[in-house]
Formats: structure tokens, C-alpha cells, sequence
């Protein structure tokens, strides 16, 4: 027997604590650009698709994917929607 038999074997160990981390950044997913209408169930009238653009412009613009009720009606109001009759009953 040896003294290099009785000596404690030498183990390498990978020190995690402080090795430097990766730091992945999120990838900028494309947002959807232009309202496809053929993509939806039913067929949009002209105003809906004004509407519908107006608001998709906003929302790029201001960088706010969830505009508030008060921008939504800033919106309507700058394509010219103003309330000039009584108000009546939705049609579902």
C-alpha cells in the first residue's frame, strides 16, 4: 500500500455559484400590423373596417395594446362620431 492509496481523492467540483449567467433577451414578437377582415366569421361594413383601423392605428401610435374607454371614444370622436340623437336599445 501506498501513501497515494490513503490520501482523500481530489474531487472537482463546478462552482455554479458564481459562474456568470447567460441572460437571454425576450424577442420582440411582430405584432399584428393590418386588421385582415377575411380572417373573421362575418363581413365587416366600411365603417367597422374604418373603426376598426382607426383603433389599430391608436393603439401602434401610443404603444398601448388596451387603450381605456376614454381613449376608444377619443378615437370615434376624431373620425367624426358624435352623438346627435337619443340613445336606443343594442341590437344583439
Amino acid at each position: 500500500m501506498t501513501i497515494s492509496d490513503h490520501a482523500p481523492q481530489e474531487t472537482h467540483r463546478v462552482d455554479t455559484k458564481h459562474e456568470p449567467t447567460v441572460r437571454r433577451g425576450r424577442n420582440k414578437v411582430e405584432r399584428r400590423r393590418h386588421i385582415d377582415p377575411t380572417t373573421c366569421e362575418r363581413d365587416y361594413d366600411q365603417q367597422e373596417i374604418e373603426f376598426m383601423t382607426a383603433m389599430d392605428d391608436y393603439k401602434r401610435r401610443s404603444g398601448r395594446q388596451f387603450p381605456t374607454w376614454s381613449e376608444v371614444l377619443e378615437v370615434m370622436r376624431s373620425l367624426g362620431y358624435r352623438k346627435v340623437a337619443a340613445p336606443c336599445e343594442i341590437k344583439l
